[in-house]
């Protein structure tokens, strides 16, 4: 008679329709408990096939997914309709189902959400009385294997509601099978109705974190250009930017929603660099231009759109691993000048691309898990608020209600604790509309329940994961638009939870370094990471002293390393390792573009000459501030400069090399072996050094009178022919005689022999040879002398001269 009475329109006051459905359901459990049958455990002896099957037997035998239910949270009048299919998992076919609804007692309690939750299977009574009448669904058979839709549509005064509070909705399937030929409870899904049809006295304020977060996709390389054209890793950012994309739908679903946005200043830099010519490196081989700048810009621009006027909290650049940094790189030199260098450029680079200033003062530790050393560390670059979460940050005060998110934990910090229930609602597989729908309506009862507990204003945080799946941020964001249009709950921003008064009974103890969950320490960046990170940042300030343009290598090399200790990498320590050698080789390589030539083995004869060096400098840049110096192994043989070393400074501009010349004195012979390196100006050696041998062979006293006695043979030689010439002159002259008749001249033979003793052709010939071009056109022969190698000029060759070497 009542059931007929509601049918017709009548509604029982709310303490009737409690008793009333109390009663129902104590009446009738013995009866449901008999007829059911319910499932027992299988025996030890079971096979694992045995097990399979009773899973598929009793309230398990119909999977039933709830696909959709609407309203979420119903007012007074609304009717609720709920969608989904049942699939018939069993081996046989069921036959006279329907589809029905069961509303559960009120859930008084948040872990008695919990505990629905977690359930899967028919409990007479908790899961209360079928609706039945008119709102079923009806199924002739049911077929193993195959899927049918239901959909079903009840007046909310229908459905028995008591007062405010969250209740828990199922819907069953029943139905009979030839092993067992009574109506039963075949399958059953459960969810939850949060019903608050009037305005609350007192709301809870709600504040959202809707993190723009992403992995890490730019690497240290660039192009050689004015305009340093970037270079990613691979092209997955676009894809994320795309129509349908993670995060093209983290964007189009938080444009419209009341949120504090949480960004990554590197996406924010990532995605501006795409807006421009960029590169892509996917795997081996050169980069190849990319081509999605558009999609980059058409992001970036409804971006810059939605954030207008919204509360915006910027992460340091790339979002360091906070928790790493405490427990495996403060030992490392370095590591907290990495993180504060981050923190400094995160506003600088949101205020660039969005035009907005953001808050710079929050630090984000994974997880929200928190222990002394990662609240020093998250603190030490200028954060003083640091956001955990209820389950690392737990209440230990009795209290009987969840505090406000905001509690002073020492040191002028504040912890903003986020609800972990809340927090973790959207977590997991989240593709199917019956996970998502499940996740949706639970999150919405915890956050009724919250509301529930007590009068008092609270400001509650829900900080989810960091890289919400697409799927993941659709349920999300269905569930804050509820949540917003809700009776109990008013939205508020980051800095108000911060700022919003303690609560004096909430806990302010930080947990202990051993209650860090192990399964994040696992995830952690380790020690020899940030090791490696600190070799990285040695190598740039060695590098960047001898450029004449630091900031092309320093701006780079700076973020790769902050993209370097990224949280991204947790679990996925290979590809951090890989991302960190490609950018320490990268440095590599840069560094070696400036370098000295090889030199060959140089000879020196005499006591002095200059020996060239060449420094080659191939980068687009100049490099300034460079020492190079030449030692010689052996100065009592060989001096370089007089001493046993020299140095020179070097200048060499953009694509050029230059020879440097050392002045060296020779002492002795034999070979001496030449090191050549190159250092900067505060003492730091820079590349590897040249190192080569020089001869020496010096011209010895032994030598000179050779030559000397050489010289004073062809003396004598000369003053020979001189007086030979003069005597014949004379003897011509007598004979001739006073008279002229040349009675002189003798006979032929007189005249020969003459010629044979004073030949004064060939010894005007000889003079002509050896007297007025010595060395002209005379044969090098094995006593000459060697030349000596000229002194040269000591000043450095010209930028671009050709050296040999």
């Amino acid at each position: 008679m009542a059931d007929a009475a509601d049918f017709q329109g009548t509604t029982p006051s709310p303490a009737r329709r409690w008793l009333r459905r109390t009663g129902a359901a104590l009446a009738g459990a013995p009866l449901l408990a008999g007829l059911l049958q319910l499932p027992v455990a299988p025996t030890a002896g079971a096979t694992g096939q045995d097990a399979a099957q009773d899973a598929a037997t009793g309230s398990r035998t119909v999977a039933v997914s709830l696909d959709s239910l609407s309203p979420s949270a119903p007012s007074d009048g609304d009717t609720v309709t709920v969608g989904g299919t049942v699939t018939n998992n069993g081996k046989q076919t069921v036959t006279g189902a329907h589809v029905g609804l069961r509303v559960g007692p009120e859930l008084n309690t948040r872990s008695a959400i919990d505990a629905v939750a977690r359930r899967t299977d028919f409990v007479p009574g908790a899961d209360g009385p079928e609706v039945g009448g008119k709102y079923v669904q009806k199924f002739d058979r049911l077929t193993p294997g195959v899927a049918e839709h239901f959909s079903i549509s009840v007046p909310v005064d229908k459905l028995d509601l008591g007062p405010d509070g969250v209740y828990a909705l199922s819907v069953s399937l029943s139905g009979r099978t030839t092993a067992q030929p009574w109506d039963q409870v075949l399958g059953i899904r459960h969810t939850f109705l949060p019903w608050k049809p009037d305005q609350a006295d007192t709301k809870t304020k709600t504040t959202y974190l809707w993190p723009l977060v992403s992995d890490v996709h730019m690497t240290a390389e660039t192009g050689p250009g004015e305009q340093q054209t970037p270079t990613f890793g691979n092209d997955d950012l676009a894809q994320d930017l795309a129509p349908g994309g993670r995060l093209e739908q983290m964007l189009a679903l938080g444009k419209d929603l009341d949120v504090t946005w949480v960004i990554d200043p590197d996406l924010l830099a990532s995605v501006d660099a795409m807006t421009r010519n960029y590169r892509i490196r996917n795997g081996g081989g050169r980069p190849v231009a990319g081509t999605k700048q558009a999609v980059a810009k058409k992001w970036l621009a409804e971006l810059q759109q939605a954030v207008a006027g919204k509360d915006i909290v910027a992460l340091p650049f790339a979002d360091p691993d906070l928790a790493s940094l405490a427990h495996s790189g403060t030992s490392v030199t370095g590591s907290l000048s990495q993180l504060r260098d981050a923190t400094d450029v995160a506003a600088g680079t949101v205020e660039t691309v969005l035009h907005v200033k953001p808050s710079t003062d929050f630090a984000w530790p994974v997880d929200g898990a928190v222990d002394p050393s990662i609240v020093k560390v998250a603190t030490s670059a200028g954060a003083d608020k640091v956001i955990a979460r209820g389950d690392s940050l737990q209440e230990t005060g009795g209290l009987s209600y969840t505090p406000s998110a905001a509690r002073p934990i020492g040191g002028g910090t504040t912890a903003v604790v986020a609800d972990a229930r809340l927090s973790t609602a959207f977590q997991g597989d989240l593709t199917k509309a019956g996970s998502s729908t499940l996740a949706v309506q639970q999150f919405l009862a915890q956050s009724l329940e919250l509301g529930e507990q007590t009068g008092k204003q609270r400001s509650i945080v829900v900080a989810p994961q960091r890289m919400p799946s697409a799927s993941q941020a659709r349920a999300m964001a269905q569930a804050l638009t509820d949540l917003q249009h809700s009776t109990w709950s008013e939205t508020q921003d980051l800095n108000a939870a911060a700022g919003a008064k303690p609560d004096p009974g909430a806990t302010t103890r930080v947990p202990s370094s051993a209650d860090y969950p192990s399964s994040l320490r696992r995830q952690e960046l380790t020690h020899s990471a940030f090791a490696a990170i600190g070799r990285t940042q040695d190598k740039v300030d060695n590098f960047k002293v001898v450029l004449t343009d630091e900031s092309r290598v320093v701006t780079p090399f700076g973020r790769a390393m902050n993209r370097e200790m990224s949280t991204s990498w947790r679990g996925r320590s290979s590809a951090a390792e890989d991302f960190r050698d490609g950018v320490e080789a990268y440095l590599d390589d840069l560094a070696q573009e400036v370098k000295l030539i090889d030199k060959s083995e140089t000879k020196l004869s005499g006591r002095s000459a200059t020996i060239p060096v060449t420094v080659q400098n191939n980068l687009v840049q100049g490099v300034d501030h460079l020492v190079l110096r030449l030692t010689s192994t052996n100065p009592t043989r060989l001096k370089i400069g007089g001493k046993a070393y020299t140095e020179q400074r070097v200048a060499i501009a953009g694509g050029h090399s230059q020879s440097v010349k050392f002045t060296t004195s020779a002492n002795a012979n034999g070979p001496v072996t030449v090191v050549a390196q190159l250092y900067t100006q505060d003492g730091q050696e820079y590349g590897d050094p040249v190192t080569f041998d020089v001869k020496v062979t010096e011209v010895t006293a032994t030598v000179m009178l050779v030559i000397g006695g050489g010289v004073l043979l062809l003396v004598l030689a000369g003053f020979r022919m001189y007086t030979q010439r003069k005597r014949a002159a004379a003897r011509d002259a007598a004979e001739d005689g006073p008279d002229g008749t040349g009675e002189g001249a003798g006979t032929a033979d007189e005249q020969e022999n003459d010629g044979a003793e004073n030949p004064e052709g060939p010894a005007d010939r000889l003079t002509e040879q050896s007297g007025a071009r010595p060395g002209a056109d005379t044969p090098e022969q094995p006593s000459d002398p060697a030349p000596d190698t000229a002194a040269g000029d000591a000043d450095p060759s010209g930028t671009g001269e050709r050296v040999d070497r």
